[in-house]
């Protein structure tokens, strides 16, 4: 696609199919094949790329849309590194087995061991 037709019509992509139709035949008027065949044949590809709504689907996926603005990240809490009593009992529970869901590794088959291996 070289052109973007809601360019050459003079038009938004929110437009609506009349908006589209009254923009094409105005154009028209005001380059006529026979005075402006080169300007007639970018109005007329134009109108085939956005007659239908399946063609005009069709262009709105081709047509490169700039990307988003940036957004800087939102700045993190600060980091609260001071020592807490509660925090003996994160400690103690963070080592313990309550937690755990997988007992698989409780099960898994002893390998038999050869006299020379051990």
């Amino acid at each position: 696609m070289s052109e973007n037709p809601y360019v050459v019509l003079g038009l938004k992509p929110t437009c609506t199919d009349a908006e589209i139709k009254a923009a094409y035949f105005a154009l028209v008027k005001a380059h006529p094949p026979e005075r402006d065949p080169e300007g007639f044949r970018r109005i007329r590809s134009a109108y085939d790329a956005l007659r239908t709504p399946a063609a005009r689907a069709d262009t709105d996926r081709q047509i490169i849309h700039p990307p988003p603005l940036f957004v800087p990240p939102r700045r993190l809490p600060p980091l609260d590194l001071d020592y807490h009593p509660e925090d003996r009992f994160f400690e103690a529970r963070r080592g313990s087995d309550l937690n755990r869901a997988d007992f698989h590794d409780d099960f898994r088959a002893i390998e038999d061991w050869d006299e020379e291996s051990v």
